[in-house]
């Protein structure tokens, strides 16, 4: 699915136009990543959690040289299913 089928479901859901409902759904995205970049979960009760975590630096390998190469630590997010998630697509 893309963000402009998600955007026609939510207009057809809610009954509202499309302009709106890409507004609403772009404006949850951001509220979404705006808590991530502050370093806070968010959690939408069943559905599930989206969170930072925090990888540490390590070694890898070039797969094309086969030298060793330094990855830098970093943050990425995660998102953890909830239960009506989980039970919905089992």
């Amino acid at each position: 699915m893309t963000k402009e089928d998600m955007v026609a479901k939510i207009a057809k859901e809610a009954d509202i136009s499309k302009a709106k409902a890409g507004k609403a759904l772009d404006a949850v995205l951001g509220g979404v990543t705006g808590e991530l970049k502050r370093g806070r979960k968010v959690t939408f009760v069943g559905f599930g959690t989206f969170m930072v975590s925090k990888r540490a630096a390590r070694k890898g390998r070039n797969p094309q040289t086969g030298a060793t190469i330094h990855i830098p630590a970093a943050r990425v997010p995660k998102f953890k299913a909830g239960s009506k998630l989980k039970a919905a697509v089992k």
